[in-house]
């Protein structure tokens, strides 16, 4: 499988363990950045593994961040990205199972080396069931992000 992956600052020690465990699996990587500890930036990164998604660049990506929310709600501005912090393996397992989950984000400062190993495994290991129920709905979420949301409250005069 290619793999996009991740990460600012608060979780490059992480994907530097991430990278050698997908490499080790017989993975393809493409490690979209950063490439140290100094301090970026997550949106940045979360927007390099959506597009390499979203483009079909690579099969699903990885995203690193200090807790996993600023990097899923970044990754999920991109249409067609379902991302979202997994921090145990039956979330991991069940995202893409029933929502076509197709990024797995993981706080590196909330999940040691050991648990994001076994929660990268198992988003890996899962595919999306296509049972008629789960393909309505993320066709429903297909609907949202095609939606045009002007007009519909928010904005006063």
């Amino acid at each position: 499988m290619r793999i996009a992956i991740g990460s600012d600052h608060a979780g490059f020690s992480l994907k530097g363990t991430l990278v050698e465990v997908l490499r080790d699996g017989g993975h393809e990587v493409v490690d979209v950045g950063t490439d140290s500890d100094a301090v970026v930036d997550y949106p940045d990164y979360a927007e390099a593994v959506a597009v390499a998604v979203r483009r079909g660049e690579v099969d699903r990506g990885v995203m690193i961040c200090g807790s996993g929310v600023g990097a899923s709600v970044a990754a999920n501005k991109v249409p067609g990205v379902r991302a979202a912090i997994c921090h145990d393996t039956y979330s991991a397992h069940q995202g893409v199972e029933h929502d076509d989950m197709n990024i797995l984000v993981l706080g590196g400062r909330i999940v040691g080396g050991a648990l994001a190993v076994e929660v990268l495994e198992a988003f890996l290991g899962a595919r999306f069931s296509k049972a008629e129920r789960h393909r309505r709905r993320v066709g429903k979420i297909r609907l949202l992000e095609e939606r045009d949301w002007s007009g519909h409250g928010g904005d006063s005069d």
